[in-house]
């Protein structure tokens, strides 16, 4: 052990702040599907079931986006405590998660429409996840001391 001190989570703030973070993937996923379907008659394509994929409903899609926040949270903490450079690896991590979101619904075989407005979607989403996780990481971890 090299005695390096480790910075201080604040683990109340940082879920606090994960849990405001689904609900706003959560409310941006509702955007992606009132704009994609409401305004544009597309639909957003999820998993069914095993290797099924259909159009889903706005509480599914956000029920998703809200899920993966939480997720992306438990990994940003487990980053946080385990990890030097936590920040390095957190947001390598979830900008690669973001592109297999935005390559696997266009390498469906749907309608391109439909394909390239899910991507879209999940692209804008696992953005969101990021920058405002980002942001809480920076807020919940203290210096040693």
């Amino acid at each position: 052990m090299t005695g390096e001190a480790r910075p201080r989570i604040a683990t109340g703030r940082l879920w606090a702040g994960g849990g405001a973070t689904a609900l706003v993937a959560a409310l941006t996923a509702v955007v992606v599907f009132v704009v994609a379907h409401g305004i544009f008659g597309v639909p957003v394509l999820a998993p069914v079931e095993r290797g099924v994929w259909d159009s889903i409903g706005a509480a599914v899609y956000a029920g998703g986006a809200a899920a993966a926040a939480l997720a992306a949270t438990a990994l940003l903490h487990l980053l946080l405590i385990c990890t030097p450079r936590a920040m390095s690896f957190f947001t390598g991590i979830t900008l690669l998660l973001t592109a297999i979101a935005v390559v696997v619904p266009v390498s469906l075989d749907a309608d391109s429409g439909t394909r390239l407005v899910t991507a879209a979607g999940n692209l804008f989403v696992g953005l969101v996840i990021t920058g405002t996780l980002s942001g809480v990481a920076r807020a919940a971890v203290r210096a040693p001391g």
